[in-house]
């Protein structure tokens, strides 16, 4: 879990509102190649529930405020996000699984790769043989 960290960005405080930005890969530690969010989840709803062998990404709570459960096959932590100028870095070979999502919370998520199917591990059992091996 050395490598999961709460990454500061940018933010100009006006007393008409505040304005965060993100320039290419200045603000992150990898080239973005893809960006999605998640909204509208229903009261109890989990999201995730896997890992990725090279996948590296940044979770940002653009509204309201959400847990993030991580897990690298040894231990395991949670982080909730509830402010949209702290980024969340996850690294590969991390089982995440997104909870506790308010009402109208808005999950913005920053990928270094384009949507690959075979990068995806969903068994739990192929994620620890990748993660931990023997």
């Amino acid at each position: 879990m050395k490598s999961v960290r709460l990454l500061e960005l940018p933010r100009i405080p006006d007393r008409r509102g505040n304005l965060t930005f993100l320039e290419g890969s200045d603000h992150v530690p990898f080239t973005i190649a893809r960006v999605y969010w998640i909204y509208e989840v229903p009261g109890g709803a989990q999201r995730g529930g896997h890992a990725y062998h090279r996948l590296e990404e940044v979770f940002v709570a653009l509204s309201g405020s959400f847990d993030v459960v991580l897990d690298d096959g040894r231990t395991s932590r949670t982080c909730q996000l509830n402010r949209s100028y702290l980024g969340l870095y996850v690294p590969p070979l991390t089982w995440r699984r997104l909870e506790n999502f308010s009402t109208n919370a808005v999950c913005l998520i920053l990928a270094s790769r384009p949507y690959e199917e075979d990068d995806y591990l969903y068994s739990r059992d192929a994620f620890l043989a990748a993660a931990v091996p023997a």
